[in-house]
């Protein structure tokens, strides 16, 4: 546990400068505050596409593996990823109302996949919440998860293959399209939410490796009933 305060602290402060950064940026003449979302939007996606990465890996190594850790591992980045896809969709619909006069427009496929993407991976939850067999949840998870990675880059390449109301990439290999400051801010940042990730992850597998080892054992259906033995049975 000391680990994880380590790891909680050195991110809360992570954050903290980051978001002091984007905060203190000079605003875009455009967008004009509303351009500060920089340092919590893309920052939130990027750390969802790190955990829909790693409940890839943590599938695909259970799949060849079998082993515990590997699925905990995957279960618990793919919480992870959930909650900061709902943080990036709710900051995104914000910033949209602001600029484009709409939150949200289902022809542009950016919000389309991204919204898609968020259902499949709370599907996958559901769906390890449905079955009780440790086994058959493991392998089904392992293989919905090591497939439905393939949204990451649909979703973030989608501006680049369809243009509607996202604008193309704002990084790209020949420079930047936004000021030093709010670049900076916002590079700062995706780096504090990846070090937040890393302390959320320490956590959580902390929880599932304490809830694994106090699970009782498992009991086969019929286990605990046993016969009545003859000498017990009264005569009617």
């Amino acid at each position: 546990m000391t680990r994880v305060r380590v790891l909680m602290s050195l991110a809360a402060v992570a954050v903290g400068v980051g978001l002091w950064m984007a905060l203190t940026a000079p605003p875009d003449a455009l967008q004009g505050e509303y351009s500060k979302l920089l340092g919590i939007h893309p920052p939130s996606m990027w750390l969802a596409f790190l955990a829909f990465g790693v409940t890839a890996l943590g599938s695909i190594m259970w799949l060849i593996k079998k082993t515990d850790r590997w699925d905990r591992l995957a279960s618990a980045s793919v919480e992870i990823g959930v909650v900061f896809t709902a943080i990036g969709l709710f900051t995104g619909m914000v910033w949209g109302q602001a600029v484009w006069g709409t939150p949200w427009d289902w022809r542009d496929p950016r919000l389309m996949s991204t919204a898609v993407m968020f259902f499949v991976y709370l599907g996958y939850i559901a769906l390890r919440n449905a079955i009780d067999d440790p086994t058959v949840r493991a392998r089904r998870s392992a293989i919905l998860g090591a497939v439905a990675v393939v949204q990451v880059p649909l979703v973030y390449f989608s501006v680049n293959l369809f243009r509607t109301l996202h604008q193309t990439q704002s990084i790209r290999p020949d420079g930047s399209t936004m000021p030093d400051e709010m670049l900076m801010a916002m590079l700062v940042n995706m780096v504090a939410f990846t070090i937040l990730y890393i302390a959320l992850m320490a956590a959580r597998l902390e929880v599932a490796r304490v809830e694994a080892d106090r699970a009782p054992e498992a009991v086969l259906a019929g286990e605990a009933v046993v016969p009545p033995r003859l000498n017990e049975v009264e005569d009617v």
